[in-house]
């Protein structure tokens, strides 16, 4: 993602999201690196896994590279609400399970994953939302459950611009009040590493839900 000029929009965030991910489903999968930074910061999650542990990935898009890499120790449960993202993460990773939903209603029952890890589509909520996503990821994590998250890095309130030749947006806080968000969730902040990108970046968290 290149940050650049350009103006907040008034179509539905959701409804232009969804349609320009379902229209560069092919490019943006073509795009995926498998060795970049953002990518290896999984492997901190993957090692914190035990046998059997069943993980959420939250706006799985077509699966590649991060839940195919779930996939190799753990059951992967995948949610996106673009169509045409599934359908790839079907192709690519038939082990998954794949879920068309939204992460601002997870259908999911409390408590039902060991984890739950999150690439670039938080920050495709307008960010007067994510502080209710974070507490619906939090409810569906087991006591102790981990979350590895990408956050808002820098204060964006709503920004519109051309991705991969498609209308995108994106909206989110600076990294004190992503963390603080974390926090609020009920979400004990592991560690947390800035993953540089454009002019702004991301902010990338490993969590852990608090034992209640």
């Amino acid at each position: 993602m290149t940050w650049a000029t350009g103006d907040s929009t008034r179509i539905d965030p959701k409804v232009q999201v969804r349609a320009s991910y379902n229209r560069i489903a092919e490019v943006y999968l073509s795009s995926r690196r498998r060795d970049s930074p953002d990518v290896a910061l999984l492997e901190d999650l993957v090692s914190r896994l035990t046998p059997r542990s069943r993980v959420l990935d939250a706006g799985c898009g077509a699966g590649v590279p991060i839940a195919q890499q779930l996939a190799t120790h753990a059951t992967v449960v995948g949610v996106d609400f673009a169509d045409a993202q599934l359908g790839l993460a079907k192709h690519h990773v038939p082990m998954g399970l794949w879920v068309c939903a939204d992460l601002v209603a997870l259908p999911f029952a409390d408590a039902s994953f060991d984890a739950v890890c999150s690439y670039y589509a938080i920050i495709h909520i307008p960010r007067e939302q994510h502080a209710s996503v974070l507490h619906s990821l939090a409810r569906v994590l087991r006591p102790r459950g981990l979350a590895l998250l990408c956050l808002g890095a820098v204060d964006l309130p709503a920004w519109t611009e051309q991705y991969h030749d498609a209308p995108m947006y994106w909206s989110h806080y600076d990294a004190a009040t992503s963390l603080s968000l974390v926090e609020a969730a009920g979400l004990e902040v592991l560690w947390d590493r800035r993953v540089a990108e454009g002019a702004g970046g991301h902010l990338f968290v490993l969590a852990q839900r608090c034992d209640t």
